[in-house]
């Protein structure tokens, strides 16, 4: 049985012998997986309760005081928007962050051999980029459905898909469901172990929000998906 210090460790080590890579790749899979939400969150402007009540005012008024007719064309416009850019970052992420994603998994995972792998071995998530569309979507698709059922089966079942970005690189052989299965057969019975592998890097999230995210772009995330890569060549060689 494999043990959290065991893959800690190896995956320090492959870090730190390709450190400013791992960063930057770290970094990369960081962005792809919170999308528009950080930039969102960052970029909100902090508004007092008083403050809001007067906006909400001021923009109510003015709402009124439009005819139907524009106040139907103004939220139509509104709604458009919103939907525009609910499809646009659809797509991006299906066609473009998810096989990023893929090739970042990629890097880190060969790093653990090779510390000398480069930051452009990303680029090659986007390789048999059909078979790597179709896994990914429907990986993506199985989770929003058992995310339907509450957050503990959505969460479960995250687990049991984990490996799917790893295994798509390295099994051409195998359709997208394939993958899937495979995935879910490698983490049967380690699901819980690899939770706690994620709560032993608690210490250094907080550290990286008492940092402002410094010490977790320079150490948590590439440390992270070190170990992580090493916890996938692990579970494959069984």
């Amino acid at each position: 049985m494999w043990t959290i210090a065991e893959m800690k460790a190896r995956g320090r080590s492959a870090f730190r012998a390709n450190y400013w890579s791992c960063v930057i790749v770290g970094f990369l899979l960081t962005i792809l997986a919170a999308g528009s939400a950080v930039a969102n969150s960052q970029n909100r402007p902090e508004v007092s309760p008083s403050e809001m009540d007067s906006t909400t005012a001021i923009i109510s008024d003015g709402y009124s005081r439009l005819s139907p007719q524009a106040q139907v064309a103004l939220m139509s416009a509104l709604i458009g928007g919103v939907l525009i850019i609910m499809l646009v970052s659809l797509l991006l992420k299906i066609f473009v962050f998810n096989p990023l994603t893929v090739g970042g998994y990629h890097f880190f995972k060969r790093n653990i051999g090779d510390p000398t792998t480069r930051v452009g071995t990303v680029l090659e998530g986007f390789e048999d980029y059909g078979r790597t569309f179709v896994t990914l979507l429907l990986t993506d698709v199985f989770l929003i459905l058992w995310s339907l059922f509450f957050v503990i089966p959505g969460i479960v079942k995250a687990y049991s898909y984990r490996m799917v970005p790893y295994i798509v690189k390295d099994e051409p052989d195998l359709s997208p469901t394939e993958v899937i299965t495979r995935s879910r057969q490698m983490m049967d019975g380690n699901k819980g172990q690899a939770f706690l592998m994620d709560l032993s890097f608690l210490g250094w999230y907080i550290l990286g929000a008492l940092t402002l995210g410094l010490v977790d772009i320079l150490w948590a995330i590439p440390y992270r998906e070190s170990a992580n890569a090493a916890l996938y060549l692990e579970l494959s060689r069984k």
